[in-house]
């Protein structure tokens, strides 16, 4: 079973992303060793909390991403593992 490139796949794909950003950028802001890099590195962890946000809500309100919905969220995963299974195997 192919999965095809659809705008969820895209969003989530982006959401995932943007996590690992604001991830990075709290990491960089922690470990600066200047105060002029430590600023710098603020303004792009807001940046990329704020793009996180603004994804975050999009496949909420899609529907593609149930955050606070625990059943829905594990059901989800559950169909995407066995996706991933079902092209290994």
């Amino acid at each position: 079973m192919e999965q095809k490139l659809t705008d969820q796949v895209i969003a989530n794909d982006m959401l995932i992303a943007a996590k690992s950003g604001v991830k990075t950028y709290a990491s960089a802001v922690v470990e600066s060793a200047t105060p002029a890099v430590k600023d710098m590195m603020k303004k792009h962890l807001d940046d990329a909390i704020t793009f996180q946000s603004k994804i975050g809500d999009f496949v909420m309100s899609k529907g593609w991403y149930n955050a606070y919905n625990l059943n829905k969220l594990l059901e989800n995963d559950c169909k995407q593992s066995q996706c991933a299974i079902n092209k290994i195997g």
